[in-house]
């Protein structure tokens, strides 16, 4: 017979370890909290995370740093160089929560909590133009394949594969950037590739050779995913409420605008030519370009762009109209910025940069950056007076005066007689200043994100693969 008090302990144990279990699924939100840090694992890439040069930048680094900051910790970023290696991290508890535009699939979910979704993303199959377009899987037959290991697109390919193309083969790339996928495609090592359509939007600037064959299955949802023992918890409770009330407020959509905003008008031939352009002749001028721009503290890749889209990086550029130079000043302008030769690279651009800066600083304090910057441009392009038409003109039609994405949308008013005949400075150019500015932003993201990509750290190499074959299976003994 069992003692009475044997048997009161025994329960006691029980129970204790009944609540333990219990409490380590409910108190993860509060072991960040004690922590002070909410652990992101990611990926480097244009549509997730990269160091740029004001810091970290990315959708998915954006959308963390505000669930951070509405848990008043702060944001601790790792760095993953697979998939494999990304859900490994949440299995160990490395990690709170992987964000990295990823698929939800049954298999994750079945192994890990995932999040509601925030965002959609089609798989498309990627060619390279000149080749034979592929329209529909079965003209895949016969040719080459790529798709990310361990990722949604081999579940998928594998649904494919088991409903009757038993033909269909491809290669598993172990990387975690979709980059990698799309380099094959483009020099040549791989016929097509598997993309998410997020990922070949942003980045389809960097290989403007490259398009959309099809969609490969139909719009899936994007979600975060967190340690299984997190499942019904408070902490995914919390973030699922986070995640709904940001888009309800608009802030998942403008942090989207930021990253994934585009201008359709820019055409694929003219992408294409400025990376060729990039390659051949930015590394005449890109050291004193650099320099020019630390000496006036703006971006180095923005200072390209406005000298690409003003001369192409001639400095011997002259138009119909006078101006001259890598920065096309005025005579006016040149004098006014104490610019002897307008043909001289480092005059030019130390000229055009100082008026930037000056047209910068002469906008109202109130507007912000990005838009302060687009503005600016906008005024460098059309001048001060006609900008503030245009502000003049997007209030009375219920704009804002302070936006750019407003703002661009009054500016081919100012052709319009009914509009430019009621404004102090009249006519104007307007829809030419939108494409200028436009042209601008698209070319500075592409050296963005180019200089992003040639930052970011190299994978962890096996060291197995340095050690010479002779002394593989050498067996050593201690001393």
């Amino acid at each position: 017979m069992v003692k009475a008090s044997t048997l009161l302990a025994a329960l006691a144990l029980f129970s204790a370890l009944l609540l333990s279990s219990c409490g380590s699924n409910n108190d993860t939100l509060q072991a960040i909290q004690d922590r002070g840090k909410l652990r992101l694992i990611t990926r480097n890439s244009p549509t997730t995370y990269y160091l740029g040069r004001g810091g970290p930048r990315g959708f998915e680094y954006d959308l963390a740093m505000l669930l951070a900051k509405e848990l008043e910790v702060e944001l601790e970023v790792t760095q993953a160089f697979s998939l494999e290696e990304m859900f490994t991290a949440l299995e160990r508890g490395e990690a709170d929560i992987a964000g990295a535009g990823l698929t939800l699939t049954e298999t994750r979910a079945s192994q890990f909590a995932a999040t509601a979704s925030y965002a959609r993303q089609t798989p498309q199959v990627i060619y390279k133009v000149g080749r034979k377009k592929p329209r529909k899987p079965a003209d895949l037959k016969g040719l080459s394949l790529s798709v990310l290991l361990d990722s949604s697109h081999e579940e998928l390919l594998e649904t494919l594969r088991s409903d009757g193309m038993d033909w269909l083969t491809w290669n598993s790339i172990d990387a975690s950037d979709t980059a990698a996928l799309l380099a094959s495609v483009n020099e040549d090592r791989s016929d097509l590739a598997v993309v998410d359509s997020r990922d070949f939007f942003i980045q389809q600037n960097l290989v403007p050779r490259l398009e959309v064959a099809f969609d490969l299955g139909v719009e899936e949802e994007i979600v975060w995913y967190l340690p299984d023992s997190a499942k019904e918890t408070p902490l995914l409770e919390l973030i699922n409420e986070f995640l709904e009330r940001r888009q309800n407020d608009g802030s998942v959509a403008d942090i989207r605008a930021s990253y994934f905003d585009r201008d359709e008008d820019i055409s694929r031939v003219d992408s294409q030519t400025f990376v060729g352009r990039v390659r051949r002749d930015l590394s005449n001028y890109q050291q004193l370009i650099e320099i020019v721009a630390q000496e006036q503290k703006m971006p180095w890749e923005l200072l390209a762009a406005i000298s690409y889209q003003e001369s192409h990086w001639d400095p011997s550029a002259t138009s119909r109209t006078g101006v001259r130079g890598m920065m096309m000043l005025t005579l006016a302008t040149a004098e006014e910025m104490d610019v002897d030769d307008r043909t001289d690279p480092a005059e030019s651009l130390r000229g055009g940069a100082r008026y930037f800066k000056k047209l910068r600083q002469r906008l109202p304090d109130d507007i912000l950056e990005p838009d302060r910057s687009w503005l600016a441009l906008a005024a460098y392009n059309i001048g001060m007076g006609h900008l503030e038409d245009a502000r003049v003109l997007t209030q009375r039609r219920g704009g804002d005066p302070h936006l750019w994405e407003d703002i661009m949308d009054s500016l081919p008013l100012l052709e319009e007689p009914q509009h430019y005949r009621t404004l102090r400075y009249g006519y104007a150019r307007g829809l030419e200043a939108v494409r200028y500015v436009q042209n601008i932003r698209h070319y500075y993201n592409i050296l963005r994100w180019q200089t992003a990509r040639a930052a970011r750290p190299e994978a962890p190499r096996d060291a197995e693969d340095l050690v010479p074959q002779s002394l593989r299976n050498l067996k050593l003994r201690a001393l």
